[in-house]
């Protein structure tokens, strides 16, 4: 199939980057014990992440995308396997390295949106950068909603005020689990084209689940598909749409098929199938 668009594919998680990686997943396994029995929900999953890269991953619900990244955290351990960030295993969380914006905001509601920010650095004990915080909320459009509290906010605020409270750290690394999902389409493409903006100013790694694919693509150097659980490494495609993006892209004909090409993948586990 011919996309239009530089999208290779790669089952093996590409040419490995050794001690380059900023982040390593080196056969990263998770065995959860339930009641009825072992569930595998990472089976040998290996990827490597450069520095500054923002790559999305993609799977079918439940195929361990969200296990993944909370590994990433240190918020999780494996069962077998590890990740290491700059070649240091992950064992726990690292806050100064790692920020993670969650599907839900999960904003204090009996704190306005500015001590909503502040309340990580006071858990810290860590002095705030009151320029990078004041800078954050005027790339975010929050700067004169800052006394307002969540009940005040729309959603998307919610959201933007919870990526300014993660990155409101300076983390290197930013994990982002679903975060727009629960928004309307209008909001979810405002909030990509913000994140977007924000990567390039910042040169921060960051790795984002999602189950939209067009999201995938629009925002990805690298798109990574999982297989039904337990979660193993499907396929990868690198994107070479041209950058900045606008959502005018994702209405070309080029993009549309690479949108199908990857949902076959997810359907088929891994297997893409040539379209004449």
């Amino acid at each position: 199939m011919s996309t239009g668009l530089a999208a290779t594919g790669s089952s093996t998680g590409g040419e490995p980057l050794g001690d380059q990686a900023k982040i390593r997943c080196d056969q990263a396994t998770k065995v959860y014990e339930t009641q009825t029995g072992q569930l595998v929900a990472l089976d040998h999953f290996s990827l490597d992440i450069a520095a500054g890269e923002l790559v999305t991953i993609l799977g079918p619900s439940g195929c361990g995308k969200t296990t993944l990244l909370w590994s990433m955290s240190g918020l999780h351990g494996l069962t077998d396997g590890q990740v290491l960030i700059d070649g240091t295993a992950v064992s726990g969380p690292r806050p100064d390295t790692v920020g993670m914006v969650f599907q839900e905001a999960n904003l204090l509601p009996w704190r306005n949106l500015r001590k909503n920010i502040d309340f990580a650095f006071e858990i810290r004990k860590k002095r705030k950068n009151k320029e990078r915080i004041e800078h954050l909320l005027e790339q975010t459009g929050l700067a004169g909603f800052t006394k307002a509290f969540p009940r005040e906010l729309s959603g998307g605020m919610q959201q933007r005020a919870s990526i300014v409270r993660a990155l409101a750290q300076d983390p290197e690394i930013l994990l982002m689990d679903e975060p727009f999902s629960a928004l309307d389409a209008f909001t979810r493409d405002e909030m990509n084209r913000l994140l977007l903006k924000l990567w390039e100013e910042s040169g921060q790694t960051i790795v984002f689940v999602t189950h939209n694919i067009s999201e995938a693509i629009f925002l990805a150097d690298r798109v990574v598909v999982m297989t039904a659980r337990p979660g193993r490494l499907a396929h990868i495609y690198n994107i070479d749409l041209p950058r900045p993006r606008n959502i005018d892209m994702t209405f070309e004909p080029h993009f549309i098929e690479l949108i199908q090409d990857v949902k076959r993948v997810v359907e088929t586990g891994g297997h893409a199938i040539e379209v004449e």
